[in-house]
């Protein structure tokens, strides 16, 4: 009976010894506690076959290649989702996140909601267009419709590459003339003369591109340095801005004749000019109208600066430049690519109407001169530029938006 009871009361005793090592752990079993857990970690991990398995939901997805972890670990639709977002393309990451396992419904409301709703709005637009354009008589004829207008485009389309052949076939004769002429004399003098056809409509939207972008970058280069000093010091702030109030709303209508005036002074123009004086008149003009919303959020953005970044570089006792560079530039950064973004749509809407006046090869003459044309087709040709001009304007934006997400400091890098 005694080993009966002492064989029962063993559970009992063995539970209160447990207990108690528990509570006060020995010295001796901290340290066997130390080394066995890390092995335990080590086998865990290299041991497959004790690995724990994730139970999976009636309603969960297989998992895909798009939505394998990469390098990083993390997804690759994820960031598929984060380069789009990057360059501004956000209609696509519902399909993408579909792609990637993501709930269909979910993505498919949303892939409706920023793709298909504006497709329909449009579609409708269209409509509207097409059933109000043909009630509309001008002296030049009926509104053109959307179909008009697409038949216009594609005629602008043919006329462009009737011209560039004309233009292979205009030096191909050249090349014949002058072989001839080194045949009869190998030291005969050789010239090579420049096609002078007609623009063609993508020529003159490439001239409106280059135009615009000389003048961007003037302004761009004359804007944010006067905008950081004046965001630096209060003094010049209040110096310089009763000049901006005043210049800012200015119509470039009104900047053109001083700025064709000073041009025509100035600038001399030879067979060797680099520029003519036209793309000049309409580049400046650019300048001076747009460099504003770029001077007043670089300012802003410098003077808003935390004063405790400032303070560390002056106790660092570093140099102006290296402050500009190191401290204020990259706070600042979002507030500069701000007014770039909107300096840039300033100046492609104020080219056109430099252009026109001062006839400028761009998409602005081209506008001027169909007006003036009169023909049948003249309307709906200014219609395919009124589209164009819309299209770039979007596609700067972007442009420019991308370029502020890449280089601003949030959530969208890859």
């Amino acid at each position: 009976m005694s080993q009966a009871a002492s064989t029962s009361s063993g559970p009992d005793d063995t539970d209160t010894t447990a207990k108690a090592a528990a509570e006060n752990p020995s010295p001796q079993t901290m340290a066997t506690d130390e080394k066995v857990v890390p092995m335990n970690k080590q086998t865990s991990v290299g041991s497959s076959s004790e690995a724990p398995t994730e139970k999976t939901s009636p309603t969960s997805t297989p998992a895909t290649a798009q939505s394998a972890p990469g390098p990083t670990g993390v997804p690759l639709y994820v960031r598929i989702n984060k380069f789009l977002t990057l360059v501004g393309l956000t209609w696509f990451v519902p399909l993408v996140s579909m792609a990637g396992g993501e709930n269909p419904k979910a993505q498919f409301r949303e892939l409706f909601r920023i793709i298909g709703v504006p497709v329909l709005f449009f579609l409708v637009f269209l409509a509207f267009w097409d059933w109000g354009a043909a009630k509309i008589q001008t002296s030049l004829g009926a509104v053109p419709g959307p179909t008009a207008v697409w038949s216009e485009a594609r005629g602008l389309l043919e006329e462009h590459d009737r011209e560039r052949e004309k233009e292979v076939a205009f030096y191909e004769r050249q090349e014949v003339r002058n072989a001839k002429k080194l045949e009869k004399n190998p030291d005969a003098e050789i010239k090579i003369r420049p096609y002078t056809g007609k623009p063609t409509y993508l020529d003159q939207i490439v001239t409106s591109l280059y135009t615009v972008f000389t003048g961007f970058v003037l302004a761009t280069l004359l804007a944010v340095p006067v905008g950081i000093i004046c965001g630096m010091s209060a003094t010049i702030n209040t110096a310089i801005n009763p000049l901006i109030q005043i210049f800012k709303p200015v119509s470039p209508l009104a900047w053109l004749p001083i700025v064709t005036m000073v041009v025509s002074a100035v600038y001399v123009t030879s067979d060797d000019s680099w520029f003519e004086k036209s793309f000049l008149t309409s580049a400046i003009t650019v300048t001076l109208c747009s460099l504003w919303p770029t001077l007043i959020n670089t300012s802003v953005g410098v003077s808003s600066i935390d004063k405790d970044l400032i303070n560390v570089g002056k106790v660092l006792k570093l140099k102006k430049s290296t402050q500009i560079t190191k401290i204020i530039l990259p706070s600042s950064l979002p507030l500069i690519f701000t007014g770039l973004r909107l300096s840039l749509g300033v100046g492609w809407m104020v080219l056109i109407a430099a252009e026109m006046l001062a006839q400028n090869p761009g998409l602005g003459k081209f506008v001027w001169d169909e007006f003036q044309n009169g023909s049948s087709h003249s309307l709906g040709r200014i219609m395919v530029a009124v589209f164009t001009i819309g299209v770039i304007g979007f596609l700067l934006d972007r442009v420019m938006l991308t370029l502020q997400n890449i280089f601003s400091f949030g959530e969208n890098k890859v």
